[in-house]
């Protein structure tokens, strides 16, 4: 049986579990955009920006209670220049789960959390190409408590409204 939840937005029955996603790190966004093709060099998975900082796309993902597929935000991570080169020479490779994980800071803005810029975070690589998985460090913030106790599909009804027809964080669903 497919997903299935109602969106307060736009007064529609969407199917499917949603997907929100960042298309460039937060950082990407400070450099000025007439600065940016000299400055930063972004891909679908990997952001440099000066060739000092560093960005790579994951999945930070959400249970969603008694529903197989988790609710996901596309979202970007800084890590360390050793980290990065670790990251860069594993991930074209399609057994890679064994490198890692991680450490590295959420470089999103995701609302409706406040405060989710440089939350610490892990960062696991999973193999066959899939986009690696984003731990949070298991605090009290919200996002990371929903990380970890999962969300009702009323949550995800709720989020989805709120991102896609309120505009209120800097991604898009795919």
């Amino acid at each position: 049986m497919t997903f299935e939840f109602f969106c307060s937005g736009c007064g529609q029955t969407h199917e499917g579990m949603p997907a929100l996603d960042a298309a460039a790190p937060l950082s990407y966004y400070v450099v000025p955009a007439d600065e940016r093709d000299a400055r930063c060099r972004l891909d679908a998975d990997a952001c440099v920006i000066d060739g000092s900082q560093y960005f790579v796309r994951g999945c930070l993902e959400i249970p969603v209670h008694d529903e197989p597929e988790p609710f996901s935000w596309g979202v970007w991570v800084s890590l360390s220049e050793q980290s990065f080169k670790q990251w860069t020479a594993c991930f074209e490779s399609e057994r890679r789960s064994h490198v890692g994980p991680f450490f590295g800071w959420l470089n999103a803005a995701l609302a409706p959390y406040s405060d989710t810029v440089n939350l610490k975070t892990r960062v696991h690589l999973r193999d066959g190409f899939i986009r690696p998985f984003i731990e949070l460090e298991p605090t009290m913030h919200p996002l990371a408590v929903e990380q970890r106790e999962g969300i009702s599909a009323g949550r995800v009804a709720e989020l989805y409204a709120l991102v896609v027809h309120d505009g209120r964080a800097a991604v898009s669903p795919i």
